[in-house]
């Protein structure tokens, strides 16, 4: 295809926005471009530039801006794919603007981390895209299984989770030679394996393991070739903190409970609760009992980060997490990981992907920091699967090379069943007090509890999310997580 190709990711929320750059970032050869539009979650300033840390994207490479000024935004610049990255009626929402444009670019949805159990909401919300971008053959099989259940067909593309694709991956050598990998995750669980992997200006970084602790030199070049800067010991125990799961208090307490253990039981090693967002910053997700409140007190060595996840993995002895996709980004930087299986395995914990993978463990594993490596059997289907596989970029190019030709068939956005009414009540749930029409507040104050009605009652039609057999589902999410904050 001649030419450069001009690729646009508009986004909101942190995860997405984090997701969409690092997704673009790994697409060489094109003039890439983020939008980041104003709705209640939109990251802050500071966020942005955590999202953004380790990608491609410069600041003449972003724009804010209002949902009213996307689309002549997107007239002007005639981008030949739109990547959509936000939750699934932000997506619409964008998606219907679009449909409007003169000339319509290729429109790429996605999921910014992991996906199982495949959800009915995001599949259905991105079935006008042109192709759907997942991470793991798992994902794929799991998301074509729900669209044929449901009678939704959407082109289904493969990725390498974007940050969780160092230089050396051990989903490589175990496709190559299981046995030495098996090998090579048992040494490093004794405690004398070194971890070789890559900064982001892909220097090698050597850790070098003795009695548990460990001392990390980057070799650097240029002036400094053959000389070797220190870095701190990777000893920290790193907490991948969720907004959504576990819901309830007594949980979230019962982890910072956990953590405060795990800070005694060694009090010369640091355990690091990575947070998402501080205090009046909005997150992907609404988060209820957020972890800085509930820490009734903590010892010295129980700090809180809000740093990039591949800054803190640098330090990282080991990463603890209920569901969190930086279980993926850390065992790809070749740390080991605990998947907390304290309140059990289910979908709506979203950690079924974990089952087989011989990274769950009790609190008191996480006490006494007995991190594991996965089982190599686990990695292909789930998320380690080799870069030649991902697929996603040729099928953009497909795509665009038959939109060109005039052959590409559309995908509109379908109206809104309720009309008038309802599209309102849509663009304002998703720009909140960003859409100040009459229209919007009527919509919002009328059908607020017809929503919570409908949902209420497509959740008691059938209850997939406790089924053990599939992994999707068909009901509504049981997360109460709106849009509004």
């Amino acid at each position: 295809m001649s030419g450069r190709l001009r690729v646009v990711a508009i986004a909101d929320a942190d995860s997405f926005v984090k997701w969409a750059a690092s997704l673009l970032t790994g697409v060489s050869g094109v003039r890439r471009h983020l939008l980041i539009v104003d709705t209640p979650l939109t990251v802050s300033r500071e966020q942005e530039r955590t999202a953004l840390t380790g990608t491609a994207f410069t600041d003449a490479e972003v724009t804010r801006l209002s949902f009213d000024e996307v689309r002549g935004w997107l007239s002007g610049h005639q981008p030949d794919a739109v990547v959509l990255a936000g939750r699934g009626a932000f997506v619409r929402l964008i998606g219907a603007q679009i449909d409007r444009l003169e000339k319509r670019p290729v429109v790429v949805g996605g999921l910014p981390g992991m996906s199982i159990p495949a959800q009915r909401g995001a599949l259905e919300y991105r079935k006008h895209c042109d192709l759907v971008v997942l991470h793991s053959h798992r994902e794929r099989r799991a998301f074509a299984e729900l669209g044929e259940r449901i009678g939704v067909r959407v082109p289904l593309g493969l990725a390498t989770l974007p940050y969780a694709a160092p230089a050396e991956r051990p989903s490589f050598v175990e496709r190559v030679a299981p046995a030495s990998f098996v090998e090579r995750a048992e040494r490093a669980e004794a405690g004398t394996q070194s971890r070789t992997r890559f900064d982001s200006v892909g220097s090698a970084v050597l850790t070098q393991r003795a009695g548990g602790m460990s001392e990390s030199a980057v070799l650097t070049g240029g002036a400094g070739r053959g000389q070797a800067t220190l870095r701190p010991p990777a000893t920290d125990l790193v907490f991948a903190a969720q907004a959504m799961v576990p819901v309830e208090r007594h949980e979230r307490t019962a982890i910072a409970d956990i953590l405060v253990r795990a800070a005694e039981a060694n009090p010369r090693r640091r355990v690091v609760v990575k947070l998402r967002s501080r205090r009046g910053e909005a997150e992907t997700h609404l988060e209820r009992d957020a972890y800085a409140d509930l820490f009734s007190s903590r010892p010295a060595n129980l700090v809180f980060s809000y740093q990039p996840m591949a800054a803190a993995l640098e330090r990282a002895d080991g990463l603890v997490t209920v569901s969190s996709t930086a279980a993926i980004e850390a065992l790809a930087a070749g740390v080991p990981v605990i998947a907390l299986d304290t309140f059990g395995v289910s979908k709506q914990l979203l950690n079924t992907v974990f089952i087989g993978s011989g990274l769950l463990g009790s609190g008191e594993e996480v006490v006494r920091r007995q991190f594991r490596h996965p089982h190599p059997g686990w990695m292909w289907e789930n998320y380690f699967h080799p870069a030649s596989e991902s697929d996603w970029w040729t099928h953009v190019e497909q795509l665009i090379a038959q939109r060109r030709a005039g052959t590409l068939a559309p995908r509109p956005v379908p109206p809104p069943r309720g009309g008038a009414l309802h599209a309102a009540w849509h663009r304002k749930s998703v720009l909140g007090s960003a859409d100040r029409s009459l229209a919007g507040a009527v919509a919002l104050a009328v059908g607020a509890p017809l929503v919570r009605g409908i949902l209420s009652r497509r959740r008691a039609a059938t209850d997939t999310w406790s089924e053990t057999g599939t992994d999707f589902t068909l009901e509504p999410s049981p997360h109460a997580d709106s849009l509004r904050r």
